[in-house]
């Protein structure tokens, strides 16, 4: 009767459900947070590369290199704003070398940007990380308008 009752012990599966629940539970709340980060990164990748649009269209309608920078790092923080998109350190650079162009040729004025992405607020608050993220975009200067 005890070899019996034995054989009974080994089929029985109450409780598995638990203890399959206990191992895959973490498996896949790492799954979704790793989602939720990468979708953060992909929608702030957008929100920068349209800041660095609107920079280097801002750039290119200044009638002057000074105003070119001011406008583009204006214009890409109101986009950014605009985005929710807050960065930890943001830097607007221009190449305002299309304003040596003679008037009458082609020239181009390009913004980069770079904005580092706090990630500590996606999953728990004081959890570290952070992205660094670029782009830049080139726009077109009149060619007969007076650049100084």
């Amino acid at each position: 009767m005890t070899a019996r009752h034995n054989r009974q012990r080994l089929g029985d599966d109450r409780g598995s459900a638990a203890i399959e629940a206990v191992i895959v539970a973490p498996v896949l709340l790492v799954l979704v947070g790793v989602a939720i980060a990468g979708g953060r990164i992909e929608v702030a990748g957008g929100a920068i590369e349209g800041a660095a649009h609107d920079a280097a269209r801002a750039a290119s309608i200044a009638r002057t290199e000074s105003q070119a920078r001011t406008d583009a790092y204006s214009a890409a923080s109101a986009t950014l704003d605009q985005q929710g998109l807050h960065c930890a350190q943001l830097t607007v650079v221009v190449d305002t070398s299309g304003f040596a162009v003679p008037v009458g040729q082609p020239a181009t004025v390009a913004a980069s940007i770079t904005c580092v992405v706090d990630l500590s607020d996606i999953v728990a608050d004081g959890l570290p990380g952070s992205r660094t993220i670029n782009a830049t975009f080139v726009s077109v200067l009149d060619t007969f308008r007076t650049r100084t």
